[in-house]
């Protein structure tokens, strides 16, 4: 069959099966009625894998084909600037693509049911079509108040509300044009028809300090401040510790142990202590016992579990617990007694835990370290800095030998580490960004978290192997469709990636990374292959986590910060006491899906929030420099343009259309724009030089226009 008529004879074979007479019909049956030859079988077998992979046919158990049944699913709809949307179901493949005609009204965050079509034109997403809207996802909307004589009207923030929200006068609460606000939605609005809603409440005007991140706490649903009664359970609980509290509990306070966080951490919930034994390491990793003072099922554990975590934006933090808790009894501040749940570990000289005790403990750090601190201990071997801190230096100098250890036999097995830097945002007193810089890792900041991992792994394998219900923490193996591409785009860059069919050894990645380091292609890459991996959650099922390729993974070491840490805190004490039997199992086993499907949620939420106010702030900051010229690399390219990212994090498009000197298409098997006539080619990873042209706070946007002659061109 030639190739351009393979969709027509789609199309004849779909219908011809689709006649009742016929179904079902055997493929070799139906290829000999349509005299198919029997060279181009395998062409028609693909047309016949096409139509059931589109969902138009559907194959039975004996290998005969009939009209698909309509598949109907249900998943939450997200809305397009453009009109369109898509629909994302758990555990489905892929997002669902809806079309602008077929959303049927559908707003940002509902819960809808969508049939399946086929695929989209680019062949990339199932098509669907909405048949009715279960539920509304959204009830408030933010966005900028604005008044006309007879009316007013809100325009959200939000680029993926597409419609304004109506607002009569007498629900206006008097706001003015130019104030944001938050608009309760009283009307969904259907075809035409705009939303309706009432104000509820206004923040300021939008270049009042605070206003802008105050507009994303609202628009994210972020519980800011906490009932009384939650309040003032945590002042009645945060009492010193007592000897009662100490009965039962290993006393380590004569162990000398330290705190190593960042300048300006106030909830210290991790302290370390690292000694040897013989040729063996006892590396003891002491968390904060918060499950102590907030009980199960209190007005505190329902606030707890409904925030889920602590949401650190680049202004203020927003945390899970009230701070007579978290910045109080519950952090490990030095010289006071606190009481700790202790995972204590021996590590032999290759980096193995060979032994190790879980432990309900008192505890008394010995001193507050900072990350600064510790690196210009261990890594300047600064004189005046060892001077202050003699009596710990041979403790950090151990310690900095185990987390070597530790880290080599990770990655020995094929843990990925992706060492991208993060976003540091320093702000002036009015809340204005005066400077952003990467905040990269340290030999302080890498100890600790190796550390952290080892007990994590720990507390996760001796929870499995008992068999207790747990809340783990789990990384999936890569889409086989993404790994499949990945793969692909390797080759073109001289680069191959050992995989096993549709799966690949984490180690594998590791080894590409380490080829790949030093390279003037290693950020596209790296940042490619960063993209084909999944997103960690929380389940109660132990899949192993690929990332860190180890078979059990949890989060214990954060009960602070992290609901699901707090309730593995409880089941581990309930298990230390014997308390574990019959009943509180049937408990555990019946809330932990619910437990960790929530936590999962509120962390993709408190995420999505923690990145819109940086992408804020970069705007802002951005807006003092335009015309100013920047060095940065390409990360990303689309076929509207390419993105780039300076050297300060700070991200911007290029648009395509500025591009003056060519005509440019994008080659999406290939990430590359390509210039028609001049053979110039833009890829990911390239060092560019940018002018900043404009910065738009309410779409979050910067864009940039490259400068001529500054680009290192790739030729085919």
């Amino acid at each position: 069959m030639e190739r351009k008529n393979l969709e027509e004879k789609k199309k004849i074979i779909y219908e011809f099966i689709c006649q009742e007479r016929y179904v079902p019909m055997k493929q070799k049956e139906l290829a000999v009625i349509l005299q198919v030859s029997k060279e181009s079988r395998p062409d028609f077998a693909r047309l016949l894998e096409e139509l059931v992979e589109e969902g138009k046919l559907q194959l039975s158990k004996r290998g005969r084909y009939s009209k698909a049944e309509r598949k109907v699913l249900t998943g939450i709809f997200t809305s397009h600037a453009k009109g369109f949307g898509f629909v994302s179901v758990e555990d489905w493949e892929e997002d669902i693509y809806v079309s602008p005609e077929d959303t049927k009204g559908a707003f940002l965050g509902d819960t809808v049911q969508v049939a399946l079509k086929g695929r989209g034109e680019s062949g990339k997403n199932r098509e669907g079509v909405i048949l009715q809207v279960l539920a509304h996802g959204i009830s408030e909307v933010v966005g900028t108040f604005e008044k006309s004589k007879s009316f007013g009207f809100v325009v959200p923030d939000n680029q993926r509300i597409t419609k304004d929200i109506f607002i009569p006068l007498e629900r206006s609460r008097e706001a003015v044009t130019g104030q944001k606000v938050v608009a309760e939605l009283t009307d969904y609005g259907a075809g035409r028809k705009n939303p309706e809603g009432r104000v509820t409440e206004i923040l300021g005007f939008s270049g009042d300090p605070g206003t802008d991140i105050l507009s994303v706490v609202r628009a994210y649903g972020l519980p800011m401040e906490f009932p009384e009664r939650v309040l003032n359970q945590a002042r009645r609980n945060a009492k010193p510790v007592s000897e009662a509290d100490m009965q039962g509990r290993m006393d380590l306070r004569n162990e000398i142990c330290v705190t190593i966080d960042g300048e300006d951490a106030k909830d210290l919930d991790d302290a370390v202590s690292v000694r040897r034994e013989g040729e063996n390491y006892i590396l003891s990793v002491h968390i904060a016992d918060v499950s102590n003072y907030v009980q199960e099922n209190s007005a505190l554990d329902r606030e707890a579990s409904l925030r889920g975590t602590s949401v650190y934006l680049v202004d203020r933090v927003i945390p899970m617990l009230p701070h007579s808790l978290s910045n109080g009894i519950c952090s490990l501040n030095a010289g006071e007694d606190r009481l700790a749940l202790s995972c204590i570990m021996t590590v032999d000289p290759k980096g193995k835990i060979v032994d190790h005790t879980i432990a309900e403990t008192v505890i008394r750090v010995t001193r507050r370290m900072t990350y600064t601190s510790v690196k210009r201990i261990l890594e300047d071997k600064d004189e005046a800095e060892r001077r202050e801190y003699e009596a710990l230096v041979p403790m950090f100098e151990e310690m900095e030998t185990l987390a070597g250890l530790l880290r080599r036999r990770r990655r020995k097995r094929g843990s990925i580490d992706f060492d991208f830097p993060e976003t540091k945002i320093l702000l002036d007193e009015r809340g204005t960004p005066a400077e952003i810089r990467p905040y990269e890792r340290n030999t302080a900041t890498r100890m600790i978290e190796d550390f952290m991992l080892a007990a994590n792994e720990t507390v996760a394998a001796d929870y499995y192997w008992q068999a207790q219900p747990f809340v783990y923490r789990i990384h999936e193996k890569p889409d086989a469709k993404r790994l499949y591409k990945l793969v692909l785009f390797l080759r073109n860059f001289g680069y191959s990636l050992h995989t096993g069919g549709d799966e690949v050894h984490p180690g594998e990645i590791q080894k590409l990374l380490d080829r790949l380091e030093g390279t003037p292609e290693e950020a596209m890459l790296s940042r490619l292959t960063l993209r084909a991996m999944q997103k960690a959650k929380y389940a109660t099922d132990c899949i192993e986590h690929f990332g860190l390729a180890a078979e059990q993974y949890c989060h214990f070491t954060s009960p602070i910060r992290r609901y699901p840490d707090l309730q593995i805190h409880r089941i581990i004490k309930e298990n230390l006491r014997g308390r574990l039997v019959s009943g509180r199992v049937e408990h555990y086993e019946a809330i932990l899906p619910e437990v960790a499907k929530h936590a999962s949620d509120t962390e993709r939420r408190a995420d999505e929030a923690e990145r819109e106010t940086e992408k804020l702030k970069k705007v802002e900051f951005m807006e003092q420099h335009i015309g100013e010229v920047f060095e940065g690399v390409i990360s990303g390219l689309t076929q509207y343009g390419l993105y780039v990212e300076l050297n300060n994090t700070v991200e911007g498009l290029v648009h395509v259309n500025s591009l003056e000197d060519d005509f440019y298409e994008y080659a999406d098997e290939a990430y590359e724009l390509r210039g028609q006539h001049t053979g110039h080619v833009y890829r990911l990873g390239q060092r560019v030089k940018v002018r900043v042209k404009g910065a738009d706070r309410l779409c979050r946007t910067i864009d940039f226009t490259l400068l001529d002659g500054t680009v290192e061109l790739w030729e085919r």
